[in-house]
């Protein structure tokens, strides 16, 4: 059986657009990706909510992934595929880090994965959906217009990260959109998610 962890924010996590809380277990791209790929597949889902790459928030504290991600792989090891998708929330404006920084950000976390003994997994960056420009009129206060503009950076940024640290990548804005909370994806999109992974993952632990 090929184990795979996904590492990521909210929208790992399963966040709902339409309303507070979380989408029903089948409804979440980790488990309809599972479903997919079969039994001889288990994703494993380490979503946290506010979670950001290297980032301090002073507001959600303990959210920040360089901190989590030792314990995670400690308890979920020997892994196959560690797939990687943060970035959204180092875009709020109490950090002020531009696009460049928040990809290395990810390198740390890279880095940090690689030095793990967990069974030398393969590595999958996926850069985030986009943020929605109108997510300054939300109710998450911590995001601004500028928030969408770096978004809007994520994919070609991440993908030149992905290309140096000699690691996968896809991007979810492709497939996925976020809904009516400007921030996270649609159920739909979940489904959208899934499916398009299903053959990269595949591709990858071939």
């Amino acid at each position: 059986m090929k184990h795979i962890l996904c590492f990521g924010d909210s929208n790992t996590f399963g966040s709902k657009t339409e309303s507070i809380g979380r989408y029903d277990y089948a409804d979440r791209w980790t488990i309809k990706l599972n479903k997919l790929l079969g039994e001889d597949f288990h994703i494993i889902e380490e979503g946290l909510g506010g979670r950001t790459t290297v980032f301090d928030d002073p507001f959600e504290p303990g959210k920040r992934g360089l901190d989590d991600i030792d314990n995670i792989l400690d308890s979920h090891k020997p892994l196959d595929l560690v797939i990687v998708m943060l970035g959204t929330n180092d875009t709020k404006q109490v950090f002020n880090a531009s696009v460049k920084s928040i990809a290395y950000g990810l390198e740390v976390i890279i880095e940090r994965i690689r030095a793990h003994e967990c069974g030398e997994p393969e590595i999958l960056i996926i850069s985030p959906i986009l943020i929605a420009e109108d997510v300054e009129n939300s109710r998450f206060v911590s995001f601004d217009k500028s928030s969408h503009f770096k978004s809007l950076e994520f994919a070609s940024c991440f993908e030149k990260t992905a290309k140096k640290m000699d690691t996968f990548f896809f991007d979810a804005a492709m497939v996925a959109h976020c809904g009516s909370d400007s921030l996270h994806m649609t159920k739909e999109s979940h489904d959208s998610l899934a499916k398009a992974l299903l053959p990269v993952v595949k591709d990858i632990l071939s």
